[in-house]
């Protein structure tokens, strides 16, 4: 499997994902979910947060799910902005919802359920920000299909 840290990987990732869950988003403008989701909806990409405490409310114009398991269409990529223990769990969702791939923000490493993604036909990235990587990915809004 190649290796989905690499600029190339990062950015075959991003041009083929239209529908991002953010889990972990939060509705302090002052967090990094909140700020990068905002990023990733100017980009045009739909972004759909997914937060227990923030169930049924409204953030930067869409709806917020408790679970992935309970976003009622189609997600591309999953956007984790949680502890990294919890991210088997969130990837088991993940891999039943039907996801493409699985970004895991900066500081968030689980090896466990990298492999357990990718065994299960995912993309994988860990310890990235797509907002910081967008630059040196070389990406334009052009290059997006939506």
């Amino acid at each position: 499997m190649n290796d989905s840290t690499t600029v190339e990987a990062m950015r075959d990732i991003l041009v083929k994902t239209k529908t991002i869950a953010v889990v972990g988003a939060s509705d302090k403008a002052n967090r990094a979910s909140h700020s990068v989701m905002q990023f990733l909806q100017e980009k045009g990409f739909r972004c759909i947060p997914v937060s227990p405490r923030l169930a049924g409310k409204d953030l930067l114009g869409e709806k917020v799910y408790a679970s992935l398991k309970d976003i009622p269409e189609p997600v591309d990529m999953v956007d984790l902005f949680v502890n990294s223990t919890l991210a088997g769990p969130i990837t088991d969702d993940a891999i039943a919802i039907g996801a493409s791939a699985i970004w895991m923000q900066l500081g968030i490493i689980n090896e466990t359920a990298a492999e357990k993604a990718r065994a299960a036909g995912l993309s994988v990235v860990m310890d990235h920000c797509p907002a910081q990587e967008w630059g040196r990915l070389g990406l334009d809004v052009k290059e997006f299909s939506f």
